[in-house]
């Protein structure tokens, strides 16, 4: 077994190289740099905090494995951020970074063999001064003007500022934020730990993820902490759950929770929680915790539209010191569309790319590295293209369908045209709205659900949205 670090590091080069595409190894592995070997642990450095990400939601597997056959089942990844290219400046260790030392398994250590935990930091519960303030776990980056607003999140946003600046002095208490993943969950929960506290709103802000709440329940029955375990949790003035989704099954740490969530309540403090999909569909969750749970509001936040996905673009590159064309921009923004996490993922590839190539970034650099990450590169349909294929089907002039007639055939060709918009392009309804003469989103709605009734009540309305369907994607 080799000892060197860099040696090390070959030989796992060697496996991934065998396992990923020729693209995805010279972005995401050959940027990576083996600063220490010590005692089975491996310490990787990586460009930035969002390469991180990427490579450990991503690749994880396919590290553990290459790892477990160079170093043995106790072999063991640390990662480190490079400073000199880290917008990160408060740790370079990932592992000491707020936002994830809390973790049981943390991200940083990836184990082999049978799943290892590290012990859960008891001693922040078991010596917690009940006075102390405290900002358990907060990420402090994860601020409210940082988060990009967009129609996607613009509920779940007004809700959490509103909780931040008055945390359990609002009707949404308890706030319930979910979404897939990669949305921006967590950023929200946590900006208004991080606001309330900056503001002085709040002295003690808890924020832990409902599996690291289970593990410390059981390190605290199994310790006989269990009195100093409940009162750190209601001692809190915020108290932020992430995933609770994780707690579906677990019913003696929902029970706990239950009565945990009982007392900050009736205390008037603010409970804020998050998951992948609505309380409701929370299967093994018991109903008086749901019933709980539903108690204030519940807010969504959806796949984020064209603009904000360019807005995010934006600023994320302007961060990392890189002004990108607006082209360029917009081409990623239209072709990778299912999350915030791989936009931003897509992004830094295309950054390693440039750096690593020495090449400028321009639309065909963008191609080549979306074509790697999302596959095949769907066909732009604008709305433009739309307009003017529903105006030659009816043989009507484009100008009408943007013009305030309310001649019955034009109005039939404009709701068209309105919900063929919506079903086919990721625009947002104010910018459909805009490219009907100006009309606002709650008439692209009126048009959206007209269409949809007609096609659920006559089957030659669905033969017409299929032709021009067809249409529309022979000709974008």
């Amino acid at each position: 077994m080799s000892t060197d670090n860099f040696a090390v590091w070959r030989e796992c080069l060697n496996i991934i190289g065998s396992r990923v595409n020729t693209q995805s190894f010279k972005t995401w592995f050959e940027p990576i740099k083996p600063t220490k070997l010590e005692a089975g642990i491996l310490t990787l450095e990586v460009p930035s905090h969002f390469f991180y990400e990427w490579v450990e939601e991503h690749y994880s597997n396919i590290l553990t494995e290459a790892v477990a056959a160079v170093l043995g089942l106790s072999g063991k990844i640390n990662f480190t951020i490079n400073p000199e290219f880290s917008d990160e400046k408060e740790s370079d260790d990932i592992s000491a970074t707020p936002d994830v030392s809390n973790t049981i398994l943390k991200k940083t250590e990836t184990y082999i063999g049978s799943t290892q935990y590290s012990s859960p930091d008891t001693v922040r519960y078991k010596e917690a001064d009940s006075f102390k303030p405290i900002n358990s776990a907060l990420n402090p980056k994860n601020t409210f003007d940082n988060f990009i607003k967009g129609e996607s999140n613009q509920l779940a946003r007004a809700a959490a500022l509103a909780v931040a600046n008055n945390p359990g002095g609002t009707q949404f208490n308890p706030l319930v934020v979910y979404g897939d993943v990669g949305l921006g969950k967590t950023h929200l929960i946590q900006a208004i730990g991080n606001h309330a506290l900056s503001q002085g709103k709040a002295k003690r802000v808890g924020y832990v993820t409902s599996e690291v709440f289970t593990l410390e329940f059981v390190d605290a029955i199994q310790n006989d902490t269990m009195s100093n375990f409940s009162n750190y949790y209601r001692s809190m003035d915020i108290l932020i759950v992430d995933d609770i989704q994780f707690f579906t099954g677990r019913e003696k740490t929902q029970d706990h929770f239950f009565h945990t969530f009982n007392t900050l309540h009736q205390s008037g403090k603010q409970i804020i929680l998050s998951s992948d999909r609505p309380v409701k569909e929370l299967k093994g969750l018991n109903e008086r915790l749901i019933s709980r749970f539903q108690s204030g509001l519940t807010a969504d936040i959806q796949a984020p539209d064209l603009e904000t996905r360019t807005a995010i673009l934006r600023k994320k590159s302007l961060d990392n010191g890189i002004e990108l064309r607006q082209d360029v921009l917009e081409f990623l923004a239209l072709n990778v569309k299912s999350n915030i996490r791989e936009l931003e993922g897509c992004l830094i590839s295309l950054l390693a790319h440039s750096s690593i190539q020495n090449k400028e970034i321009d639309l065909n650099l963008a191609k080549d590295v979306v074509r790697s990450i999302v596959g095949e590169i769907k066909t732009h349909i604008t709305i433009e293209a739309i307009q003017r294929t529903v105006c030659n089907y009816f043989n009507i002039p484009e100008d009408l369908v943007r013009a305030k007639t309310r001649k019955q055939e034009v109005v039939f060709a404009r709701q068209l045209a309105m919900y063929l918009s919506k079903e086919l392009t990721n625009f947002s309804l104010k910018t459909i709205g805009l490219h009907f003469g100006g009309r606002d989103h709650s008439t692209v709605i009126h048009a959206y659900q007209t269409i949809e009734d007609l096609i659920k009540s006559d089957k030659k309305y669905v033969d017409v949205v299929q032709q021009l369907k067809s249409k529309i994607n022979n000709h974008s």
